[in-house]
Parts: structure tokens; C-alpha cells; sequence
């Protein structure tokens, strides 16, 4: 909806993402009819790299639309501090940018609260906004795509004919949705007791993410990768760009059975925290 938004709506501006970004928002933005492009977010040492990303920024064209992660960034993990969120801002205040923000995992990095400072930030520092966020993963609801386009308008009188525009957009695009979705989260959110409950299990959910993280860095201690490794105990969300080649994945996968993606990125949350061990092993096994 965002995509056919800014075509229709702001025609003749680009869009740019983070390389890396989620492999669906390349097609997504270039079936909408829109000029993709990128900027670089991840350096060759596999780090997150703020000063490459804040130069590329720097030199887009005014107007133009910035896609950035508000939290736990998929693919990679690496998430923008509160200054290099600032610094961002800045700038896309010099370009007259209009920044979307992709808020998908909220709850999975620091907490509901925390993983929304970014986006709070950014809406009340500027005059337009647009946020995409999904309650897929954080309510559990992945097959019933339910979620929201959010838009900011310093001028509310322009919001009569961007939720109109929006509809008309809606209603090609899909019709009419499934109501089930969002009559969940409404009814968990509408509730004291549900919603409290929903934050807790959330927030289990989160600690364990991280404490998984944690101990698989603990578990290459006695293999001397730990310091090699230990950007997967910085990184949050689901996923981690673990630095491991291709060559290594593939040893993983056809000598232990250990599976991730050709880049090295891994579903954290996938791992057994009773087999972190024997992962470490396997890891080093392939980096030796």
C-alpha cells in the first residue's frame, strides 16, 4: 500500500533501502513502479557502518523517500543507536527526505516501549512521515497479515484526502481484508488483563532471543571465536548476519546439518539453547 501510495501520490520519487534490506521490499517497490535504490548499511567486516550510510544519505536527491528499520533489522540484526538515529535525522532534513519507517518487530529488540523511540523521534522532529508497522510476529498473527499504514501529516487538513486516496488504493489492491486480525490484537489490546499478559509472553519472548544470542558467543569462548563472533550478542531481533562465507555455510549445512541462508544470516530464534555447544563446535570446525 505504501508502494502504490508514493507512485500515485508522489510520482517521480525514488525510494531507497538499506543494503542489505528484506529481499521482498526490492521487488515489492520495483513491481509498485518505483526507482529503486540503495544505500550502504552493512561495511566489508561485516559491521554496521553509520559513516558510509550517512554519506550515501547525504547525496540523494531531495525529495526522494528513505526506507529504515525502526528496530531489529531484517536481515542483519546490526540496529541504529539513538545518536546515529539523530545524525540520520539531520540529514534527511537537509534533503527534504520523507523517511518510511518499517516497524515490523516491535517488542523484539529492547522492549515495546524502547523499540519505538526511534519512530516517536522521527515523528515529532518532522513534517511528514510514513510508518509501516505488522503485528505478525509480535502478536503471533503471521497468516492473517494484519497491520497498518500509519501516516503523519504536519497539516491535518491534508489528511482528509491521503486516508481517501488511501482507501481508493485499498479497495484495488485487495478490496475488502480479513477482519479476524485486527479483531484479535483489538480485543487483546482493548482488554487490561489480555494486554498485560500479551506484554509478558512478548517480552519472554524477547529475553530469549537474547539469551540465545549470548550463549552462542559463551559457547566459542573455549574455541577462541568469541571476540570473531561477538556482534551476535549486539545485534537484535530474530536474525543475525553471522559473518560466516558462503564456503562455510555450505560446510555447515553438508558436514552437520546446520542450515541458514547462503549470506550467513541465521534465524536466532531458531537455535535450541541445549545444542548451542554443539553449534559452536560445528562453527569452528568450518572457520578453522
Amino acid at each position: 500500500l505504501a508502494g502504490d501510495f508514493i507512485r500515485h501520490c508522489l510520482p517521480g520519487r525514488g525510494i531507497w533501502l538499506s543494503d542489505p534490506t528484506w529481499p521482498i521490499h526490492e521487488t515489492l517497490f520495483a513491481e509498485a513502479g518505483l526507482r529503486v535504490g540503495h544505500y550502504p548499511y552493512v561495511g566489508a567486516d561485516n559491521r554496521l557502518d553509520v559513516e558510509a550510510m550517512i554519506a550515501a544519505l547525504a547525496q540523494l536527491p531531495k525529495g526522494d523517500v528513505v526506507l529504515l528499520h525502526a528496530c531489529c533489522h531484517n536481515p542483519t540484526g546490526f540496529d541504529l543507536g539513538p545518536r546515529d538515529f539523530k545524525r540520520v535525522l539531520e540529514v534527511v532534513k537537509a534533503r527534504e527526505l520523507l523517511p518510511l519507517i518499517d516497524f515490523a518487530y516491535q517488542g523484539f529488540g529492547d522492549g515495546l516501549e524502547q523499540d519505538a523511540w526511534a519512530v516517536r523521534l522521527f515523528a515529532a522532529e518532522l513534517p511528514e512521515l510514513l510508518i509501516t508497522s505488522s503485528c505478525s510476529k509480535n502478536f503471533g498473527l503471521y497468516r492473517e497479515r494484519t497491520g497498518a499504514l500509519l501516516v503523519c501529516a504536519g497539516d491535518a487538513g491534508k489528511l482528509v484526502d491521503i486516508r481517501s486516496q488511501l482507501a481508493y488504493l485499498a479497495r484495488n489492491l485487495w478490496s475488502t481484508p480479513p477482519a479476524h486480525g485486527a479483531a484479535v490484537v483489538a480485543e487483546i489490546l482493548g482488554d487490561t488483563e489480555l494486554r498485560s499478559l500479551w506484554q509478558d509472553e512478548l517480552e519472554a519472548m524477547r529475553l530469549r532471543v537474547a539469551s540465545l544470542r549470548r550463549g552462542l558467543v559463551e559457547a566459542l569462548v573455549p574455541h577462541g571465536l568469541s571476540e570473531r563472533f561477538a556482534h551476535i550478542a549486539e545485534q537484535r531481533g530474530m536474525f543475525s548476519y553471522t559473518g560466516l562465507t558462503p564456503v562455510q555455510v555450505q560446510r555447515l549445512r553438508e558436514e552437520f546439518s546446520v542450515y541458514m541462508v547462503g549470506s550467513g544470516r541465521a534465524n536466532v530464534a531458531g537455535l535450541d539453547a541445549g545444542r548451542l555447544e554443539q553449534l559452536a563446535s560445528a562453527i569452528a570446525r568450518v572457520c578453522a
